[in-house]
């Protein structure tokens, strides 16, 4: 059965009509965002309410004939319209339109690439995401023994050279790694020292041995906790500063700037950063283990340790080659964690997110190589007693 219905907005442009599988929708006037109004969707909610109705193929005809001027809108709602009617496998009739809106209309033809369909996310199996797992990591290993032989060659030039590094902005990027970091590590110093007492000391303390506590913490925060606390904030703290700040140079096209101008990024960006983690490094260790020492002292006082037996123990079980042992190991994290924040940010990639991941990887990727230059050296110390 057929059936009329007329659509208007305050000023007419569309009128709906239906007559079994056909429907028609007639334009007159000036169709743009001013006098749509709520005539789109009204328009909109009757075709899909018709294209709901039945089995049978239908057909949408779009008559233009009496349009006096259509804008960037009235085009939207056309195609609208035919998108609506694709989808439901129905037919397209453009009827009466005048060269000029022919012309426009095909602008946008085909209609179908306004709204590209996504493509479907293959479904693979855990053997092939543990394959593209090995080969991301296999390359990222490449990329950081490849990495570690640029920086080793322009340790090298600098040592050669040294008049032509960049000192200045070696001391800006020390004052901003060590100065400014001294609160957060000393602050972090003392915590660790008060806590390995006290719980080294309700241990001890069952066994009569609580004089032994002060000698034995501070040997582990000479040889172990203190290099390994600072390395762990600066990975936090400057790894992630210099991920960020060469990551955003990336971004900005700055590095390739760089390049261009016959320039060598590495030298330029990366050297006076791992020349400043060097020696930051120690620096800040030798803040953190007297921090810890002095916090753990004031500990042993609760437990009725004077500061004079807590000095002479330390004094006696503490040597010279300990605190160069951990020393040594500073300075290793320092290079480590200068290098890795350098790297993750010259492979920043590009978009809004890429020097949040930049960052992000640095940090995570600064601590597991602390962490395995740690291991190395716990066994070297094993095999030499270094």
């Amino acid at each position: 059965m057929a059936s009329s219905t007329t659509i208007t907005s305050s000023i007419p442009v569309a009128s709906w009509h239906v007559s079994g599988a056909i429907a028609c929708v007639t334009l007159s006037g000036r169709i743009s965002a001013d006098t749509l109004g709520h005539t789109w969707q009204d328009v909109r909610n009757r075709q899909m309410q018709w294209l709901g109705q039945g089995a049978e193929s239908k057909t949408l005809q779009i008559n233009g004939a009496a349009i006096e001027y259509i804008d960037g809108a009235g085009l939207a709602f056309i195609i609208d319209l035919q998108h609506a009617q694709a989808l439901q496998g129905g037919a397209i009739e453009l009827q009466g339109f005048s060269a000029t809106h022919q012309n426009q209309l095909k602008r946008f033809a085909p209609f179908e690439k306004l709204f590209p369909k996504e493509d479907a996310v293959p479904d693979v199996g855990v053997l092939v995401k543990t394959g593209k797992a090995a080969v991301f990591l296999w390359n990222d290993i490449r990329d950081i023994i490849f990495f570690t032989g640029q920086v080793a060659s322009e340790l090298a030039w600098a040592a050669r050279n040294p008049l032509k590094v960049r000192w200045q902005d070696f001391a800006s990027v020390a004052v901003q790694a060590g100065l400014a970091a001294m609160p957060i590590v000393g602050l972090v110093a003392f915590l660790i020292g008060v806590i390995l007492s006290f719980q080294s000391a309700i241990g001890m303390e069952k066994f009569g041995a609580i004089t032994f506590v002060g000698p034995l913490v501070s040997l582990g925060i000479f040889r172990e906790l203190g290099p390994l606390i600072t390395a762990i904030l600066l990975a936090g703290r400057s790894s992630a500063a210099f991920a960020a700040e060469i990551g955003t140079m990336t971004v900005n096209s700055e590095v390739d700037a760089l390049v261009t101008a016959g320039l060598n990024p590495i030298r330029f960006l990366v050297l006076p950063r791992v020349l400043a983690g060097l020696v930051v490094a120690p620096i800040l260790t030798i803040y953190a283990d007297l921090v810890s020492v002095f916090s753990s002292s004031l500990t042993m006082l609760i437990y009725g340790v004077p500061l004079v037996n807590f000095y002479e123990g330390v004094l006696n079980t503490v040597l010279l080659e300990d605190i160069f042992s951990g020393l040594t190991k500073a300075t290793l994290f320092g290079v480590v964690v200068a290098s890795v924040g350098c790297l993750r940010g010259m492979q920043t990639g590009t978009g809004a997110a890429a020097v949040g991941i930049s960052t992000t990887r640095a940090v995570v990727s600064s601590i597991v190589m602390i962490t395995v230059v740690d291991g190395i050296f716990a066994y070297v110390s094993y095999r030499t007693g270094f």
